[in-house]
């Protein structure tokens, strides 16, 4: 069977999403929405694009890779009702007892489709593999993933500089929205693992953001970053039981190694570890580039994203209607060229 997919969006993981849906021996691309009307009419993997929500919508598809920047719970809900299933990589990845999340379960019912979240960090390397992982352990007394990414890597000058707020004073840098923007999805992570572990956290998730500057001019693929401004920042979201540490989720995200603190990067990768017997601690390398600044367009972190998507498409194609998490549906696999 041959699955018709719509790609929404088609930014960095966007366009890998279509490269994805080209490899795929099931897929088949039929439709590609754009934001700016600048894109609208231009050729996306052999398909002419619309910014026109109603044609996209019009399409006969089974399913939508929703790949904007931040995703719309009434835009989500908009496709779900039109009959067509959605994979995405912004959210919704463990979305019990969250905002709107009865509107989606409604539209889903409504459009006999479903809805799944998914991705890599969060989306992968925060629930899925540990909760993989897990099987092999008992006595789970904590469970880390973590990320180490050089974002001179992260071709996306306005988000780092002015979302992530790198290249700014620690004052301005210590008022960044980013435990809350990516706080959604590495909560949710976290609560998924604490739910299937068998664990009943603590009402509030403990959260943390750290940061160091630089101790001289960078010139990076996003621009200068001065010297004494924030080149370095971490955030993590825990969950605790009676105030000790069960479950962690943390990003490390540095520009190089000349720091103050002086951390230390010690190699791009995902990590996820466990206080159990065994105690284990898996490394994910590849997930990438091998050379600072090596081929930003295909980023092997949003390669590994977009991939997630496509190779979920089937499964949730197949799937009861719903909003469905990895623990609702089966093993999900890539496919051999």
């Amino acid at each position: 069977m041959t699955y018709r997919v719509i790609q929404w969006a088609t930014g960095n993981v966007g366009r890998l999403a279509i490269e994805g849906v080209e490899a795929h021996p099931e897929l088949e691309l039929v439709g590609v929405w754009v934001h700016s009307p600048e894109k609208a009419g231009k050729e996306f993997g052999g398909v002419t694009a619309t910014n026109d929500v109603d044609e996209i919508l019009a399409m006969d598809a089974d399913c939508v890779i929703y790949t904007p920047m931040l995703g719309q719970t009434e835009e989500v809900a908009r496709i779900l009702r039109s009959q067509k299933n959605v994979v995405t990589p912004v959210g919704w990845f463990y979305p019990k007892d969250t905002t709107g999340i009865a509107e989606l379960e409604g539209a889903c019912r409504e459009g006999g489709v479903t809805l799944h979240g998914t991705g890599i960090h969060p989306g992968g390397i925060t629930e899925r593999f540990p909760l993989t992982l897990s099987a092999l352990c008992t006595n789970i007394r904590h469970v880390k993933a973590e990320e180490f990414s050089d974002i001179r890597n992260y071709q996306a000058e306005l988000v780092v500089r002015e979302i992530m707020l790198f290249g700014k004073p620690p004052e301005e840098a210590a008022k960044s929205a980013m435990l809350d923007i990516l706080g959604s999805g590495f909560s949710q992570s976290v609560r998924m693992v604490a739910d299937e572990l068998g664990l009943q956290l603590d009402d509030e998730l403990q959260t943390g953001h750290e940061w160091a500057v630089a101790t001289k001019d960078l010139d990076t693929p996003v621009g200068l970053i001065a010297k004494g401004t924030v080149a370095a920042q971490r955030f993590t979201w825990q969950g605790t039981v009676n105030g000790e540490p069960r479950v962690t989720a943390r990003v490390n995200w540095l520009m190089g190694e000349d720091l103050d603190p002086p951390w230390k990067l010690g190699g791009e990768r995902f990590e996820v570890s466990f206080d159990a017997d065994p105690p284990l601690h898996v490394v994910f390398h590849g997930l990438h580039p091998e050379v600072v600044g090596d081929d930003l367009d295909r980023n092997r972190g949003l390669l590994a994203t977009a991939n997630n998507c496509v190779n979920s498409v089937p499964y949730v194609c197949d799937a009861e209607p719903g909003v469905k998490t990895y623990l609702d549906l089966p093993m999900i696999a890539g496919r051999a060229v």
